[in-house]
């Protein structure tokens, strides 16, 4: 079974990660990497995808989208990957 994994940015314009599951978005799990800049590179985002026991999905990619709030606020940045639990449970 494949989950959405997401990294955007917080309220405060900080990067997190989270992986979006059966559950309630309260309990979906999710890591924060503290910084407003740089984006997380690669590695660091499979980094916290392993901490949190998910893994990339085979030949996933990660795919970028804006979303704007209005003309003259800041672009909100969403990426999203497909991942899959690291010891294959669904």
């Amino acid at each position: 079974m494949t989950y959405g994994a997401r990294l955007s940015n917080s309220f405060l314009g900080e990067w997190e990660l989270y992986v979006v599951t059966d559950g309630i978005s309260l309990d979906w799990p999710e890591h924060s990497f503290g910084r407003t800049e740089p984006v997380p590179t690669l590695q660091e985002r499979a980094d916290a995808l392993a901490q949190l026991g998910f893994v990339l999905a085979d030949d996933a990619e990660w795919e970028w989208q804006e979303c704007p709030t209005g003309a003259a606020d800041r672009v909100r940045l969403l990426a999203s990957v497909d991942a899959q639990r690291k010891d294959g449970a669904s």
